[in-house]
């Protein structure tokens, strides 16, 4: 029985030319120079406070590029429990910091500049900084501008994507149930920390819309593909969560990546929705028969 999407190849068609991308495999879409292969060295000193015996100190500098429902809060607490990594959460959530070129600027210096507070903030002995932004928040309306900013800037990014697109979108369904049931104590979590909650928040099993299903999964896919290739041009690894659940040492090429000292990283965290996914979809056989003989089985 399917009990999951994996997607395996795309194809972007434009008017006059035609773009293969493969997804699965990408680390890196087009082969980096020797500069690229060192992420940038800089020196801030915030507004705010003094960095003090640090001041000498480089920081990196690096954004989490992703989807919702992809694993980007459970990777940041990975990254975040680095002693030496400040990753400031999804910082773009709030409308007013992304709804013009010149906030979004604005934003991303305060960060960059070590004169942005969060729980996670390490500033004054920080070697790393970043945040998470996730592709809907202003990110593809001004990509050309970002582009120019980060490669500017020094900053890398980090695209973490899932390439089980079926448990993204119950994962989707799930957690915007909450939003309004609020299941655990009348109040939402997007994420937890026991069992028991897990347990509670997978109890829901979302009805997903089989007429429309092929081409949401295909507009996902595009989407991500798009956010790849406006991308292109900066510093940056390509990670999917799959590969993070089953294989830790691509932790390792993280820390590598952003130039940071080995460090073993760990989570609080715990998976809501394990097991297959007929375990957790109302309509199963419906998705089941929609899917069958299709690109998706």
């Amino acid at each position: 029985m399917l009990c999951g999407v994996y997607l395996y190849g795309i194809c972007l068609k434009h008017v006059g030319t035609f773009t293969m991308l493969k997804f699965q495999n990408i680390q890196l879409i087009q082969k980096p120079s020797l500069e690229a292969l060192i992420p940038t060295l800089h020196y801030p000193k915030p507004e705010s406070f003094s960095r003090g015996e640090c001041a000498l100190n480089p920081v990196r500098f690096f954004a989490i590029i992703s989807m919702q429902r992809s694993g980007s809060g459970w990777f940041e607490t990975l990254l975040n429990s680095h002693i030496n990594v400040s990753s400031n959460g999804e910082i773009f959530s709030v409308i007013d910091r992304r709804n013009n070129v010149s906030n979004i600027i604005q934003t991303l210096e305060r960060v960059y500049n070590l004169d942005w507070f969060t729980s996670a903030s390490k500033n004054e002995c920080s070697a790393a900084v970043g945040f998470k932004w996730m592709l809907n928040q202003g990110l593809m309306e001004h990509h050309r501008e970002i582009v120019e900013y980060f490669n500017h800037r020094g900053i890398s990014a980090i695209f973490l994507f899932r390439r089980n697109l079926l448990r993204r979108m119950v994962s989707v369904l799930a957690n915007s149930y909450d939003r309004k049931a609020k299941l655990l104590n009348r109040t939402h979590k997007s994420h937890v920390h026991s069992e028991q909650e897990a347990a509670a928040l997978s109890s829901y099993k979302p009805i997903i819309n089989s007429t429309s299903l092929i081409s949401d999964l295909k507009e996902v896919e595009m989407i991500t593909a798009r956010a790849l290739e406006n991308l292109n041009s900066t510093r940056h690894m390509v990670l999917y969560y799959e590969d993070l659940v089953t294989n830790r040492t691509k932790l390792k090429d993280v820390q590598e990546f952003l130039g940071l000292p080995l460090m073993e990283l760990t989570s609080r965290q715990v998976k809501i929705h394990k097991g297959s996914l007929c375990d957790f979809v109302s309509n199963w056989d419906d998705v089941n028969k929609t899917l069958n003989g299709t690109e998706y089985e």
